[in-house]
C-alpha cells in the first residue's frame, strides 16, 4: 500500500510517498481502509519529535481518519467488515490502510461524508471536552476564543453557540473573524501578528475586554498561546476559566499573580489523555456531538482537500497558519 512516510526528523518537506506492507490487526484491533485523513497541529509536531508521543521510524503522520473496516482482530465483537468508522489512530493515518484499537473507533453517521468525518472528532472532541468537562461552560456566559478560525477554534465557536454562550471570536485577520461570525460568533477581534510589546499587549487586552463586556470573559479558549495568552488572561472575568489548548504562536509565560488577582482557573486541556483514561465519558461526548451534527448545530468546515502525495503541503499550510477550518487529505 502507499503511505506518506517520515524516515528522519524534519519538516513536511522531508516526507516521502512510499510503498509499504499492509498492517495486520492484533486481536483487539481493526484495520481501516482510509478514505480521508484530517490534518491537525500534532501532525506538524510529531514529524520533528516535538509531540508527546515519539513513534519509532519509519512512520506515517495522521492521527484522525474516516474509512471502512476491512479486517478485524479475533477479539473484536462490536464492529464488522464493511462498517464505516471514524478512527483515532495517533499516527499512521496518511496511508491507504491503518490499524487501531477497536475502542478508538466510532460508527459514522449514515449521512456524514468521509471528508467531514475525518475533520470531526479531533477538533470537536477537543473543544467539547474543553468547554463541557474542563470549563463547565454555562448558558449566557461569555466565551473568548483565540484562533477562532482554525480547526479546534471554529469547532469551539459552534459548540459555544450550541451551549448557549455569547461567543467572541479572535483571529489574525478580518477574513478569519468573518468566518467565525458566519459560524455563530456575535463579536470579533482582529489581533496583530508577531511579537507584542507592552503597549500592544495592553491595547489588545482592552479590545478583548470591550468585546466581551464590562465583566470580562467567563471562559477563554486559547488555541494560540504566545504573547496573546497574557493579553487575554488580563481580560478574564472574576472566577473565569482559562483553557490551555495549544501553542502555535509559542508556549506563553504567564505571571501567576494574574490568577490570584482574577480569582481564576488556568486549566490544561489534553483531550487524547481524557479519551484514554475515561473512554465511557468520551463515548458519551461523541454521542452528544453526533446528535448536534444531526440537528445541524455543528458541521466541520473543510476549506481544502489534498491528495495523499501532497500531504506534506497540507501539513505546512496548517503549521504556518494559512488554513481556515480543517484541511483533509483524501485517499
Amino acid at each position: 500500500m502507499k503511505a506518506i512516510v517520515s524516515n528522519a526528523v524534519g519538516g513536511p518537506d522531508t516526507l516521502t510517498v512510499e510503498d509499504i506492507p499492509e498492517p495486520q490487526p492484533a486481536a483487539d484491533e481493526v484495520r481501516v481502509r482510509v478514505h480521508a485523513c484530517g490534518v491537525n497541529y500534532p501532525d506538524s509536531l510529531i514529524i520533528v519529535d516535538k509531540y508527546q508521543f515519539k513513534p519509532p521510524r519509519p512512520f506515517s503522520p495522521g492521527g484522525e481518519v474516516a474509512g471502512v473496516i476491512d479486517a478485524l482482530g479475533s477479539e473484536v465483537k462490536n464492529f464488522a467488515i464493511g462498517d464505516r468508522v471514524i478512527a483515532l489512530v495517533g499516527w499512521g493515518g496518511m496511508a491507504e490502510k491503518v490499524v487501531t484499537k477497536a475502542h478508538k473507533c466510532l460508527p459514522m453517521p449514515a449521512a456524514m461524508p468521509f471528508d467531514e468525518a475525518a475533520a470531526f472528532i479531533f477538533t470537536y472532541g477537543t473543544s467539547y471536552y474543553s468547554l463541557k468537562q474542563r470549563a463547565a461552560l454555562q448558558p449566557g456566559e461569555s466565551l473568548l476564543i483565540l484562533g477562532a478560525a482554525g480547526g479546534v477554534g471554529l469547532a469551539a465557536v459552534e459548540l459555544g453557540v450550541a451551549m448557549g454562550a455569547r461567543v467572541v471570536a479572535a483571529a489574525s485577520s478580518q477574513e478569519k473573524v468573518d468566518l467565525a461570525m458566519k459560524h455563530g460568533a456575535t463579536a470579533g477581534v482582529v489581533y496583530p501578528t508577531g511579537a507584542l510589546d507592552k503597549d500592544a499587549a495592553k491595547a489588545l487586552s482592552n479590545e478583548f475586554k470591550e468585546a466581551c463586556g464590562s465583566g470580562g470573559a467567563n471562559v477563554i479558549y486559547d488555541a494560540v498561546g504566545g504573547d496573546y495568552a497574557e493579553a487575554a488572561l488580563r481580560a478574564i472575568a472574576w472566577e473565569g476559566r482559562f483553557l490551555v489548548v495549544g501553542f502555535p504562536a509559542g508556549i506563553p509565560s504567564i505571571p501567576l499573580n494574574l490568577a490570584l488577582l482574577k480569582g481564576c482557573q488556568i486549566v490544561g486541556v489534553f483531550w487524547g489523555s481524557f479519551a484514554d483514561r475515561e473512554p465511557a465519558e468520551n463515548q458519551k461526548n461523541g454521542k452528544e456531538m453526533f446528535e448536534m451534527y444531526a440537528a445541524k448545530k455543528i458541521r466541520p468546515y473543510v476549506s481544502a482537500h489534498y491528495p495523499l502525495a501532497q500531504a506534506g503541503t497540507a501539513i505546512s499550510d496548517l503549521a504556518e497558519r494559512r488554513a481556515m477550518g480543517k484541511i483533509v487529505v483524501t485517499i
